[in-house]
């Protein structure tokens, strides 16, 4: 018997759960996470020993830290005009308004604070759209059966009528927005995006100040390796 071998499948069966309890989403501890675990480390493992993209101002010494930055704040706008065209001609002001009545659609009725945090979105700002959605009557608030301090809200009646048709324009305006990547590429941009999203999430939930944020989370966390 190949006791080596036998070692080695078990190191790397453990560094596969290390990495699954972090992306338990990405990867679920199973036979196909572990396969799909394996061939992302290949996949990988290829992609660092092939040619680095290019970024503009490479040649200048510019961080792909930056170019990161800077690509997703232009992807953000880009989805935000095609969302725009796809509520021009309804009752939606913004693409908040139809993507909070679509989680709400999706998990059911939950407090205000849970859809807000729900949107990474500030509560100020989370507050001002959903009083803009009670207004409209797109969604409705009750009390809780758990809690009766505390108030719910679900999407109303009117809501699924008005959400329903807009759906094609939004699903258009999605399917734009992922542009002329391939299905395996959807998928690999899938698998990066959910790691840096698991990676801010508990950050943001935390609320920490303005001023303290960028100090904290890096007293926190290693980035020279990076």
């Amino acid at each position: 018997m190949n006791y080596t071998l036998i070692k080695d499948f078990i190191d790397l069966l453990q560094d596969f759960e290390t990495e699954a309890r972090t992306c338990p989403d990405v990867y679920p501890g199973t036979i196909q996470g572990f396969k799909a675990w394996i061939s992302d480390k290949e996949n990988a493992r290829e992609v660092a020993h092939s040619e680095e993209p290019y970024w503009e101002g490479k040649e200048n010494g510019r961080t792909p830290e930056s170019a990161i930055n800077t690509l997703l704040v232009h992807l953000n706008r880009y989805a935000k005009t095609y969302s725009k065209s796809a509520i021009s001609d309804s009752e939606f002001s913004t693409q908040e308004d139809f993507i909070y009545l679509i989680n709400l659609k999706a998990f059911g009725e939950m407090s205000k604070m849970a859809l807000i945090k729900k949107n990474i979105q500030d509560k100020p700002v989370g507050m001002l759209i959903i009083a803009r959605l009670l207004r409209q009557g797109l969604i409705e608030q009750m009390d809780s059966d758990t809690d009766k301090r505390s108030k719910l809200i679900r999407i109303s009646e009117r809501g699924l009528m008005i959400l329903e048709k807009q759906m094609d324009k939004i699903r258009q305006a999605t399917n734009i927005v992922a542009g002329n990547l391939n299905h395996s590429e959807k998928m690999e941009l899938i698998r990066i995006l959910n790691k840096l999203d698991q990676f801010h999430y508990p950050i943001f939930s935390r609320n920490i100040n303005s001023e303290q944020l960028i100090t904290t989370v890096y007293d926190e966390y290693s980035f020279k390796d990076k």
